[in-house]
């Protein structure tokens, strides 16, 4: 079942998966954490970018559905008893956004590259999840957020191409995509679905 996705460089390690197993309490509150803030992400992007039409479209659809699986997700919290609280944030999503130029268009790309890469590694890992629980109800969950994961960084891809040329989109992709695959080439000691 497991699949390459060509985005990413390296696909996630067994390590990761058995500690994400081991720790799926946390993970599932992480998860939560990753889908109000991809929801953010998007919200953040349509005010950046105002008169982008075809971006602001696409967005908002990607800010709704992260907020119905924000629910979701918070609805197996409650059902697990797992109260919402804070979680220290794993050195992921801020090396990555380190890389965003401020310069337009380059701070676009690469916003929306980043995008990419966090949602390509969102889809790898949730499918992951989905693909080993031991819990049938849980995975089933996971598999069926796959989809739309897979989409989304479709789309944030896609917008890129749409907004700039596609050999420079290429060739920032094949940066960034290395540097994503060496910041999770060491797991971090908390279980993340980005660790």
């Amino acid at each position: 079942m497991t699949t390459t996705i060509k985005i990413i460089q390296q696909p996630t390690s067994d390590r990761w998966i058995n500690q994400a197993l081991e720790n799926l309490d946390i993970v599932l509150l992480d998860h939560s954490h990753c889908e109000r803030k991809a929801a953010g992400v998007a919200i953040n992007m349509m005010f950046r970018y105002p008169s982008y039409t075809k971006l602001v479209r696409q967005l908002t659809a990607i800010a709704k559905e992260e907020l119905e699986h924000f629910d979701q997700v918070n609805q197996w919290l409650e059902k697990k008893g797992i109260p919402l609280a804070p979680l220290n944030s794993p050195p992921y999503g801020a090396k990555l956004k380190a890389q965003i130029r401020h310069q337009e268009p380059e701070r676009l790309l690469d916003s929306l590259l980043i995008s990419a890469l966090i949602e390509a590694r969102s889809h790898e890992r949730l499918g992951l999840i989905g693909e080993h629980c031991p819990e049938p109800e849980l995975a089933a969950f996971y598999r069926g957020l796959m989809a739309s994961e897979a989409r989304h960084y479709g789309i944030y891809w896609l917008l890129a191409t749409h907004y700039c040329d596609r050999d420079l989109v290429d060739r920032r992709l094949a940066e960034l995509s290395t540097i994503e695959s060496e910041i999770l080439a060491t797991l971090h000691h908390e279980p993340r679905i980005h660790s």
